[in-house]
């Protein structure tokens, strides 16, 4: 059987880890616990921690035990890393229930029964914290000059960076460690991003316990353009189907770059590498296969395979009919609302298709507004009920978001 780690980098997961012979070596001869952090700042995991949660399927699948950290202490305060000013503090009851959503959502993916993993809010440990017992016992094990030098704080001395903030990376820290004293865990995976702060946690267990324990982290779901996989021009994709539907993660990743459809199969689906090999033959148009197959089986895995069915179904109805599937983005609107006329412009602001009127106006102007297939040039236009089709009309932005509107 493979080492888990060679899994991992067969797929295109891992970017460092800390003593890796010796790691390596360790996930040979024992089933370990190993965690991964989650800061609760919004009610729905997105498609970039959906990575994360692939790794630990792919280290349960070998036998390890996944401790899944939900942040109910450390989103008070909120990572510094990558960000340019202080995060917005959030309320006690808004994390706890965000928390209680990734622990729903997270439940769907891994097997948490007999042991076989583990759920920790560090809530528990961090919110009642006696700050002088905390700093003489963690405190004292970090170097202020050393902690200015990692990228998360350093890059924030210009604008200024609160005590508040810099109280992140002991936090975080110390959640190893209770870990490590609870379950015995001895590695800590992340995303590259959170490098300084798990290295923080690393030295922190083998200085006070005298244990040799791991961190390892995995590349940032990106693009081939650069940019992070799991943003539209709607905001993020979620994995909750109230944010985003089942029908929009399908369309999202069906339109996803040629360049990037065989490393997103590796990374985001369980298809097998041989399977993968032969998609990985396909070129030009047939593509196409490719990415269809890669959005069936994750909208599949987190959504159901119902759900996927009807997705796969809606994309083919919706490029071959233009109109007829019950999971194109849709709204129902009252038909009084069109008896006078609906500004086009107020329509598509009001169905998020656009931020703004003047937005609106302009992607009519550039030619990128279509109802019921027909390029609309008036970016005056009025919808009437006239425009609809048996109490259905059908509006396309671009070359691939769509929404219908049916009348009732």
């Amino acid at each position: 059987m493979k080492n888990v780690i060679d899994i991992l980098e067969e797929r295109g997961f891992i970017d460092q880890i800390t003593y890796e012979d010796e790691l390596r070596e360790l996930l040979e001869k024992e089933k370990i616990p190993f965690y991964i952090g989650f800061d609760a700042t919004a009610d729905s995991l997105t498609l970039g921690h959906f990575l994360q949660i692939r790794v630990m399927q792919h280290m349960q699948r070998a036998g390890h035990i996944p401790i899944a950290l939900l942040g109910g202490g450390t989103t008070f305060i909120g990572d510094p890393s990558g960000k340019n000013d202080m995060r917005k503090l959030m309320s006690k009851d808004f994390i706890e229930h965000n928390v209680s959503c990734f622990k729903n959502q997270i439940s769907k993916f891994l097997n948490f029964s007999d042991g076989k993993g583990h759920f920790e809010n560090n809530g528990d440990w961090l919110l009642n914290l006696n700050f002088l017992q905390f700093m003489r016992e963690i405190g004292v094990h970090f170097s202020v000059n050393r902690m200015l030098t990692f990228d998360c704080y350093k890059n924030r001395m210009e604008k200024g960076l609160t005590f508040f903030e810099f109280g992140y990376m002991l936090m975080q820290s110390y959640d190893y460690l209770v870990l490590y004293r609870k379950y015995g865990c001895k590695l800590e995976l992340g995303g590259s991003d959170q490098w300084s702060n798990m290295l923080g946690g690393y030295e922190l267990v083998r200085k006070i316990e005298k244990d040799n324990v791991y961190c390892m982290t995995f590349k940032l779901l990106t693009t081939a353009s650069g940019q992070k996989m799991g943003k539209s021009e709607k905001g993020a994709i979620w994995l909750d189907e109230n944010k985003t539907s089942a029908y929009e993660l399908f369309q999202y990743l069906r339109n996803c770059d040629d360049r990037d459809v065989i490393k997103f199969m590796k990374l985001l689906t369980m298809l097998s590498m041989e399977e993968i090999a032969e998609y990985e033959k396909l070129e030009g148009a047939d593509l196409n296969k490719a990415k269809e197959v890669l959005a069936y089986e994750i909208v599949k895995d987190i959504h159901g395979e119902k759900k996927a069915k009807e997705a796969l179904d809606a994309s083919h109805a919706l490029f071959k009919d233009g109109l007829d599937s019950d999971d194109i983005p849709s709204s129902e609107m009252n038909k009084k609302d069109f008896e006078e006329g609906y500004p086009l412009v107020d329509l598509m602001k009001n169905l998020n298709l656009v931020k703004s009127n003047s937005e609106a106006r302009r992607l009519i102007e550039q030619g990128g507004v279509s109802i019921e297939g027909e390029k609309v040039e008036d970016r005056d236009k009025v919808v009437t009920l006239e425009d609809f089709v048996e109490d259905k009309i059908l509006i396309k932005k671009g070359k691939k978001v769509y929404h219908k509107v049916t009348l009732k």
